[in-house]
């Protein structure tokens, strides 16, 4: 089976696993203006609100899958290097990060070449800490879940977060180095990959400043929005799927 790295690397060469050629997709209009390329717990939903009240909204995250019920076959369609058609997938958006965008950060430069990029970063030790406390967590406890329902003859869908666990981190994401060395890679790859007038490498406590000079807009009078820290996501996922 081709792995999930091996696929973007196919849709990122311009060809299929075989070899042959894939056609571009000309870019109907430019409704992304910024594309989050930082993995998930590095500040994306404080960023996410942030683009929506600079007026660069509604903004995609993983938690708008949810919204949108034909979104996760998409997702998996380009996991497995088949082109996506990217103006259907973001046409209500006016900006994606978190995963999985994050992963696809080189295809839509290429289909939305006015974009810019923004690489949210955290100290990675604490970035791997707080993903195993929410995220990783979150997995666990659902997979138990699912286990249980399973013992119970339901057969439920697999979600496309499972292409996170089990394809970028190689199931082996509570082998914390090897995590962290994929976390370094892809923070490397993304400097190394977008021009850097193209790139703001920012960490969300910068604030207001270096973004909206970035962006080329006003700062506005509203302090920073800080959300979805490890305790509010503990204490909700605790609300709609009770004790991990």
């Amino acid at each position: 089976m081709q792995s999930f790295a091996s696929r973007l690397a196919d849709q990122r060469r311009g060809t299929d696993s075989a070899g042959a050629p894939l056609s571009p997709r000309p870019a109907a209009g430019q409704p992304l203006a910024v594309i989050g390329a930082g993995f998930g717990r590095t500040g994306t939903m404080s960023l996410k609100i942030a683009l929506e009240q600079l007026g660069l909204g509604p903004c995609y995250h993983m938690t708008e899958m949810v919204k949108n019920p034909t979104h996760p076959r998409l997702w998996a369609a380009a996991g497995r290097g088949e082109l996506i058609d990217w103006d259907v997938l973001f046409a209500r958006y006016r900006a994606t990060v978190d995963w999985p965008g994050c992963l696809y950060y080189r295809e839509l430069m290429q289909a939305y070449p006015a974009a810019k990029v923004i690489l949210t970063v955290r100290d990675a030790g604490s970035w791997y800490d707080s993903v195993a406390s929410t995220l990783y967590s979150l997995k666990l406890a659902t997979d138990r879940h699912l286990s249980a329902r399973a013992e119970q003859g339901s057969r439920e869908p697999v979600g496309y977060s499972n292409r996170i666990w089990d394809e970028l981190f190689g199931g082996r994401f509570e082998d914390r180095e090897h995590t962290l060395e994929v976390f370094r890679r892809h923070n490397a790859e993304v400097v190394a990959t977008v021009p850097a007038g193209r790139l703001l490498v920012y960490q969300v406590r910068e604030g207001w400043q270096p973004l909206c000079e970035f962006l080329g807009l006003d700062v506005p009078e509203q302090p920073f929005p800080r959300v979805n820290d490890t305790q509010a996501f503990r204490d909700y996922n605790h609300h709609q799927l009770g004790p991990a």
